[in-house]
């Protein structure tokens, strides 16, 4: 076994790549979520299914996954140093990070019952994230303007 596999950078690494995957998972399937939730809410067992999932989703999985990012984030970029495009790309999380609050937001909508954006409406943000983490994988693999 190298001396690679004690680094305490890889180790780091590894779970800012993992919690962004998750992150991202909930990202992309929260506003999904919130598509079929509106289709149904006049659905009073759908309604609270969906309002459980969402909960769930939102406060145990991509909550926590967004302070471990951040987290592992910073560290990486301490140990790499801040080059220009280590920077956009923490301006794109940082979008990111606005729009997992943005999220929440509507989540709380929903749970008050006064959630009136359409489910086309949702199917149109869920794009948003998409887009977003293509740009920062192409920083990431590119690392332009070094």
């Amino acid at each position: 076994m190298g001396l690679e596999f004690f680094s305490i950078y890889n180790w780091v690494k590894i779970l800012h790549i993992a919690f962004v995957v998750a992150w991202m998972a909930g990202l992309l399937y929260l506003p999904r979520l919130f598509v079929y939730h509106q289709e149904n809410v006049n659905y009073k067992t759908v309604d609270e299914l969906f309002k459980t999932m969402e909960h769930r989703l939102y406060f145990f999985i991509m909550y926590p996954s967004l302070f471990i990012v951040w987290a592992t984030g910073f560290y990486l970029g301490y140990i790499l140093g801040f080059e220009s495009w280590l920077l956009i790309k923490v301006g794109f999380v940082l979008i990111l990070s606005f729009y997992h609050f943005f999220l929440g937001k509507n989540l709380q909508l929903f749970k008050q019952n006064r959630q009136r954006k359409s489910s086309r409406y949702f199917r149109f943000i869920n794009e948003i994230p998409f887009v977003i983490m293509f740009f920062i994988l192409i920083l990431v693999i590119m690392k332009p303007f070094m």
